[in-house]
Order: structure tokens, then sequence, then C-alpha cells
């Protein structure tokens, strides 16, 4: 009886599901295999046909500055070669993290892009609060590096780096440094240099470059340290000293200013700006980027833009931005937990 019953409750005798599918049935198969065929590309290879419509690249800090010039420069370049809009937009807020904590949470898909300095991806040793991980941040490219220097006001008593260690090693807490803030780039190295000598400075930290510059030539600080692009007018009119260079080896421009790696072996303060993306973005989308940003950070007009602010295009791979991400990290890391720098 169960036999039975079942046939009838299905209407027909069970054989009829061997036999070949009638002429409509076929028709009904052959759209669906072609509205398959026209989804599959599209959702499980959204890459294929990237890009299809406008990029932004989020620049974390106001309109005007060395990043957003950069990235604007980028921009143009990038619609060139890519044959989409590419749009920069300025997020700012809390020293980069509200534009880059967009860009974390932005869909993987290769339209939003980040463009930020070093710190921005490994952010979270210094904000013990952020909403989101730098550490998630997928790396495409770095753009530019950019070299720093040590400077200080023109009447100080000491011109390199041994004759600082002197005299900071005489007088511990005699010596004042300026920063461009907590956690900046000058307040690091000077705390890189303070942990690898031994030696012990005061801090004085400033709301940025600007008052910074104004309290080293009015003398209210000692020394400071920032981008040779904000410093160089004030030492080629000789209002401030160039003591040093913070990078792995001297600058062409200063050839005769020694690296502090010269006198204090492994010593590297580095600045770059790289295009990052959001967390799972495809490997092949971020190749692509990857091979047309170096393309445009080596173009003639786009170099000399990069001189311009006194810095060195750079461009590679995922691979190689993803290796200074980390070396940045290793850098850092140690310095910051063992001074217990926060920024809150």
């Amino acid at each position: 009886m169960g036999k039975d019953a079942s046939s009838v409750a299905v209407g027909r005798p069970r054989e009829q599901e061997t036999r070949p599918p009638t002429a409509s049935r076929r028709g009904v198969l052959r759209g669906a295999s072609a509205l398959a065929a026209t989804l599959l590309p599209t959702s499980a290879h959204p890459q294929a046909s990237w890009p299809s419509r406008p990029i932004t690249i989020v620049v974390p800090f106001p309109p005007g500055g060395t990043l957003d010039t950069l990235a604007r420069t980028l921009a143009e370049k990038l619609r060139a070669s890519l044959g989409q809009p590419v749009v920069v937009e300025n997020r700012t807020g809390a020293a980069g993290n509200v534009g880059a904590s967009q860009v974390a949470r932005a869909q993987p898909d290769g339209y939003t892009l980040l463009c930020a300095p070093q710190m921005s991806f490994n952010a979270d040793l210094l904000y013990p609060d952020l909403n989101y991980d730098p550490r998630g941040f997928e790396p495409v490219s770095v753009l530019a590096t950019y070299p720093n220097v040590i400077v200080g006001r023109q009447d100080l008593p000491f011109s390199t780096i041994p004759e600082l260690l002197a005299a900071a090693g005489a007088r511990p807490d005699g010596i004042t440094y300026g920063s461009q803030g907590n956690g900046q780039i000058a307040h690091l190295t000077f705390k890189m240099l303070e942990a690898m000598t031994g030696i012990r400075m005061v801090h004085v930290p400033y709301r940025g470059s600007a008052p910074l510059l104004t309290a080293l030539l009015s003398g209210e600080v000692d020394i400071s340290a920032d981008n040779l692009l904000l410093m160089n007018a004030q030492v080629a009119a000789g209002r401030l000293k160039l003591v040093a260079v913070t990078g792995s080896g001297r600058l062409s421009s200063f050839p005769a200013v020694p690296a502090v790696a010269e006198f204090v072996p492994g010593f590297v303060s580095d600045t770059w700006t790289a295009i990052g993306a959001p967390p799972r973005t495809p490997a092949e989308i971020r190749e692509r980027l990857a091979v047309a940003i170096d393309q445009a950070v080596h173009t003639a007009d786009f170099r000399e833009k990069l001189l311009d602010v006194r810095a060195e295009p750079f461009g590679r791979t995922p691979e190689a931005m993803g290796t200074m991400v980390r070396e940045s990290r290793e850098r850092w890391a140690p310095v910051i937990n063992s001074t217990g720098i926060r920024v809150e």
C-alpha cells in the first residue's frame, strides 16, 4: 500500500522520472543555466570586472598637506590607468583614526582605499581604545618615503649626535625636545634614542608641526625631529641647525650631515605614506592596484612632485608594504610599550 500510495500522491508512475526531459523542460533548464552563468562571475569572482565604478581614496587628514597632495596626484594617475574616476575624500579627526575607521569598515571590494602615514597601520600601539583593528588593513603599496631629521635652535651648544649624547649624559633632563604631540614622530624618535643610549631628556609636546617650529625658532625648546620638508627652509636660511638624519643613511641634499645610525647602530626613525585596503580585499585587486601605483609614482611628473616635498618614490608590491608594516611594528612596539606612551 505504501508504494501505491506514493505513486498516487505524485500523480504519475515512478518510472517517468527516468524519461528524457520534454522540450519545454529543456528550455527551462537552458534558461536556468544561462542565468547561473551570468551570475556566477559577479558573485564568485567580483574582482574579474574590477574596476567598474568610481574608487574613493580616503585621506584621514585635512586638505592641503603633503599626504593630501600625494593622494590627489595619485588619483589623477589612477584615473588614466584604471579607466575609472578616482575621488579623494578627506575624513579628519582623532589623529587620523576617524578616516581609518571608515575604511576599516568598508566593503572589501577595492572601491574604498586608505592613504595614510606609517603609524596609521600600527595605530593600536598608541591608541588603546580604537573601535577598529588597524592590523586588519590589507597592504597595497607604499607611495613614498620621507627623510626625517633632528634639528636644533641655532645657538645650540652642540652640533653633532656625539656632542648631543655627551651633553645629555652630563646633564640628565637638561636638554628639552619638542614634539608635534604625544606619540608623534619627534616624541617616538627621542624616546628611541633615550632607550638605545641611556640618556634622559625632557619632552615638551605641542599641537602640531607649526607651533613646534615656532618654539624651536624662539629657543623655547632645544631640539626636535620632523620631516625635512618642514625644516628645510629654516635650515637653509641658517635659523635652525641640522644635527643629524634619522633614516638609514645620509641625504643627497645634505651629504655632510651624518645619520644617527653612524653613532647609534640600528637606529632608524623614518616616515612613509602608503595605500591600504579594507580587511579581506582580494589579493588580485590589490596586486592590480600595486602595479598601477608603482607605475604612477615613477612617472617623471609624479617623481618631480615627490622631490618637491623632499620625498622619495617607492611603489612596489603588497608584500613589500606588508614587510614594512611588520618592521615598523617591530621597531616601535618595544619603545612604546617600555615607555608607556599612550594617546587617549
